[in-house]
C-alpha cells in the first residue's frame, strides 16, 4: 500500500492495483496548485469524508477526467449521482467489500455542508483494509470516544489524524486519539493550509515523540509504503 500527501486532507493510495484518492483539494490549496496537476492524478475511487470545500473542491474534476466512482455518506453520494457521476453511498459504521479491500466509514464529530450551505450529511472518517495493512483516517473530527471502537475490530498499521487544531484536533488530542484507535504510527493532516491551522513542525513531531509515537508529516508529492 503506497500513500501520497498532497495537501490538506489530500491522500492517493495504491492499493491491488487500484488508486483511490480522498478528499481532492489541490486547485484551491496555495501549498499545492503549484506542485500538483490535479488533471494528472489517477483514481478509481474518490473518497469524501465531508462537504466541505477543503475535501471536496476538486472531485468533479478528477471524476470527470477518470469515470471514478466517489464514495462517501448517502447525503453527498446522491449529491454527485444527481450531476450524473458513479457514486457508491454509505453511512456510519456500514462496510463493503471493494475490489481493492474493505471500507468502513465510522464517526467524526464536525459539521458537513457544501460550499453553497446544501445539507452534507454527517461527517466520518474511512477504515480502509487493502493487502493485509489497515488504515484510519479520521477526516476532519474532535478527539470522540467512538475512536475506541476502531481497534476492537481492526488492529491498525497506521492512523491519519488532523493536527492543525482550531477546526479539529490539535497535537495534544491526537496524541490521545492514537491511544484510542491503538496505533502509534500517524500520519498528520489539516495543517497549514492558511492561518487558523499552521503548526510548529518540530514542537509537534516532539510531542508525539515524548509520548512515545511517531509523527511523520510529510512534503507535497511525498510519499509512504506499509
Amino acid at each position: 500500500m503506497k500513500i501520497t500527501f498532497y495537501g490538506q486532507n489530500t491522500l492517493a493510495i495504491e492499493v491491488s492495483g487500484k488508486y483511490i484518492v480522498i478528499d481532492p483539494f489541490i486547485s484551491g490549496n496555495p501549498l499545492s496548485k503549484d506542485k500538483v496537476d490535479v488533471n494528472s492524478l489517477k483514481a478509481d475511487y474518490i473518497l469524501l469524508t465531508h462537504a466541505h470545500e477543503d475535501h471536496i473542491l476538486d472531485a468533479e474534476t478528477l471524476a470527470k477526467n477518470t469515470n471514478a466512482t466517489i464514495v462517501s455518506n448517502y447525503e453527498i453520494a446522491m449529491h454527485f449521482q444527481d450531476k450524473g457521476f458513479n457514486v457508491h453511498p454509505m453511512n456510519h459504521g456500514g462496510n463493503w467489500k471493494f475490489d481493492f479491500g474493505n471500507v468502513k466509514y465510522v464517526n467524526a464529530i464536525h459539521t458537513s455542508s457544501f460550499p453553497d450551505g446544501s445539507n452534507g450529511g454527517q461527517p466520518g472518517g474511512f477504515v480502509i483494509e487493502g493487502e493485509h495493512k489497515n488504515i484510519y483516517i479520521a477526516g476532519d473530527t474532535a478527539l470522540t470516544m467512538d475512536m475506541k471502537l476502531i481497534p476492537m475490530i481492526t488492529k491498525l498499521d497506521l492512523a491519519i489524524l488532523p493536527i492543525g487544531d482550531n477546526f479539529t484536533m490539535g497535537i495534544e488530542d491526537a496524541i490521545i486519539a492514537s491511544d484510542f484507535v491503538e496505533c502509534d504510527k500517524v500520519l498528520g493532516v489539516h495543517y497549514d493550509t492558511f492561518g487558523y491551522i499552521e503548526i510548529d513542525h518540530e514542537v509537534a513531531k516532539k510531542k508525539f515523540y515524548d509520548a512515545g509515537k511517531d509523527l511523520m508529516l510529510l512534503e507535497i508529492g511525498e510519499s509512504i509504503e506499509l
